[in-house]
Formats: C-alpha cells, structure tokens, sequence
C-alpha cells in the first residue's frame, strides 16, 4: 500500500546539502543533487510571510539554531505531517502545524 507522500524540503536545505559535495570538488555528486532536487520527486516549500511568522514565534519560544527554526518554521507553515531528522534534540519538540518527528530509522514521535 503506498501513502502517496510527497518529500519536501525548502531552498536552505539544497546550499546545505551542496556544501559538502563542493568542499571535495565532486562535480558529479553536485550535478546530481541539483537534478534531484529540481525534479518531480521533491517539492520546495516556500520561505514566505507565513513561515516567517512561525520562525519568530520557534525561535521566540526554542531554543534552535536559526537553520533549524527556519527548517522547522517552512515545515509548520506548510503543515507537513512528518518532520525528518536525525537531530534527537529536534524529535522532541513540539511545534504548532507538525504532527510527527522521525528520523531515518522510522522512529517517530507524535505530537497531536
């Protein structure tokens, strides 16, 4: 049975997953990010007025870095249903319009 999900992240999420691949100079893996990212399979969420406004009620609130309160804040104000991290410290907040946390073994923690 498929869920129908849809993987989405926002525009700071691509600069920080570039970073890596451009610090060893690997032109296929930076290609190949970009293409991924600027296909089908992933939406961009925007970093818009709304998520702004959730951004400074995070950060009011939690103590985040400011990447992670505007990760944080793209997602709540897209309502996404599941948060994906492997930041543990993350997985146990609790953040108006994100319904669960889960890293990428599946574990997961709801917040209804």
């Amino acid at each position: 049975m498929t869920r129908g999900d849809i993987l989405c992240t926002n525009i700071f999420t691509i600069g920080e997953v570039l970073t890596g691949p451009r610090k060893k100079n690997d032109e296929a893996g930076i290609s190949g990010l970009k293409a991924f990212f600027d296909s089908q399979d992933v939406e961009i969420l925007p970093f818009g007025f709304e998520a702004v406004d959730h951004y400074s009620l995070i950060r009011a609130k939690v103590r985040v870095s400011q990447a992670d309160g505007i990760h944080l804040a793209t997602a709540a104000a897209a309502g996404v249903d599941i948060f994906i991290t492997n930041d543990g410290d993350l997985r146990k907040l609790k953040i108006p319009g994100i319904r669960f946390f889960a890293d990428l073994d599946g574990k997961m923690s709801l917040f209804d």
